[in-house]
């Protein structure tokens, strides 16, 4: 939640820093798609938030369950990547057990790169579950538009699925029961955070807990965009007739699901969408998507083509405009026009039956054509929600 986007990518083999891979097999490197992109750039991806969470929480369950904290830790990652992770801090009493994580966010240039992830764990009721709270440097939500609701600590879900998943492994093996609070903290996190978005987007108190693979994906703007290039090479070279360009893993799922593209057809975009565009145009293919997020792709609508939340903010006004079209009353595009989030005007339009998914779709895809300026390219566009349902899609034009 410090940014817009719907994920990050499945890294290469991190050999330096606080974390290191296991579990990865030999075999040539992939030749194409999204993979291939990230070794081609030569940078070195980190671990998110979510991922520094879950390995805390899990040596400090361990050390509840059995009196010894595991050092280095291991976890298992959405994507199957098994990282390690060295412990930089951890207490055991009768109450609690706490364990801390350094983040390595690898070659990206990332605010919350090198703080202390902290995990505290207190044994529950048997029943009780899995209880989240926020901790020192961990924000809380206080206005709607996010994916939880206010008043929840700023834990998104996937960092919470990981880590009730983890939990439970742990307590398979030890004979716990999993039924544990997790407080999760950041050292200097409000700080930290007065260098993202969170406060405007009424995250208060400190950063988020991210991650949807567990992977920080490096951006260097030059190196990404000639890693786009070469996807597009390969993807012509081997003869594909479809590419998607997508902005995250999510939406790349989302593609494959819609129309079971091979990998080196899959282009991580990320938030350089006219990087995609141009390239496509100089060298065309018969089709291309463009999958994302909703609020990442309103800004393409929009006319932006780097869709960074550093660069590019979602415009309501715009989108307010285009539900206006879609038959909004102007009470209707007045909320929207001052809603928090993309995702909060979405949901006001679904909630009322204005299809803004549509046409955001419809108006990025007219934004892609005039960047393609009449190459021979057919487009269209979906746009997803954080869990990867499509909420909006533009026919092929």
């Amino acid at each position: 939640m410090n940014g817009d986007g719907d994920g990050d990518v499945q890294g290469v083999d991190d050999t330096s820093g606080g974390a290191q891979e296991s579990g990865r097999g030999g075999g040539a490197a992939p030749k194409g798609g999204r993979g291939a992109q990230l070794q081609h750039t030569g940078l070195r991806p980190g671990w998110t938030t979510g991922a520094c969470a879950t390995a805390a929480t899990t040596a400090a369950y361990s050390a509840l369950l059995t009196g010894d904290f595991p050092d280095p830790v291991t976890i298992t990652l959405p994507k199957g990547q098994t990282p390690s992770f060295a412990l930089a801090a951890e207490e055991l009493t009768e109450t609690y057990a706490m364990a801390g994580i350094v983040k390595d966010a690898g070659d990206d240039p990332d605010v919350t790169h090198g703080a202390l992830v902290r995990a505290t764990l207190r044994l529950l009721p048997a029943g009780s579950g899995v209880v989240f709270k926020a901790g020192p440097g961990v924000g809380t939500i206080t206005l709607p538009g996010l994916p939880l609701p206010v008043g929840e600590p700023a834990i998104n879900p996937v960092p919470r699925r990981l880590m009730r998943e983890h939990v439970a492994q742990v307590a398979a093996r030890h004979g716990g029961s999993g039924d544990v609070e997790i407080t999760v903290s950041v050292d200097h996190g409000e700080e930290i955070a007065r260098s993202t978005w969170n406060p405007r987007l009424g995250i208060l108190g400190g950063l988020s807990i991210l991650g949807t693979t567990g992977v920080v994906v490096p951006y260097s703007c030059s190196a990404w965009i000639d890693s786009i290039r070469r996807g597009v090479d390969v993807a012509r070279a081997a003869g594909r007739t479809h590419v998607a360009g997508c902005t995250g893993s999510t939406s790349e799922r989302t593609v494959v699901a819609e129309y079971a593209l091979p990998e080196d057809a899959l282009l991580d975009m990320g938030d350089f969408a006219g990087a995609v565009l141009k390239y496509v145009r100089r060298h065309p293919v018969d089709r291309l998507t463009v999958c994302g997020g909703f609020a990442k792709l309103s800004k393409l609508a929009a006319g932006h083509l780097d869709l960074h939340s550093a660069r590019s903010q979602v415009d309501k006004g715009f989108l307010a405009e285009l539900a206006r079209r879609g038959g909004a009353d102007e009470a209707l595009a007045g909320q929207i026009a001052e809603a928090n989030t993309g995702l909060a005007a979405l949901q006001l339009c679904m909630a009322a039956g204005v299809p803004l998914g549509d046409l955001v779709a419809t108006a990025a895809r007219d934004e892609a054509l005039s960047v393609l300026r009449g190459a021979p390219v057919a487009v269209d566009v979906i746009c997803i929600d954080r869990a990867g349902t499509v909420v909006g899609r533009s026919s092929v034009a």
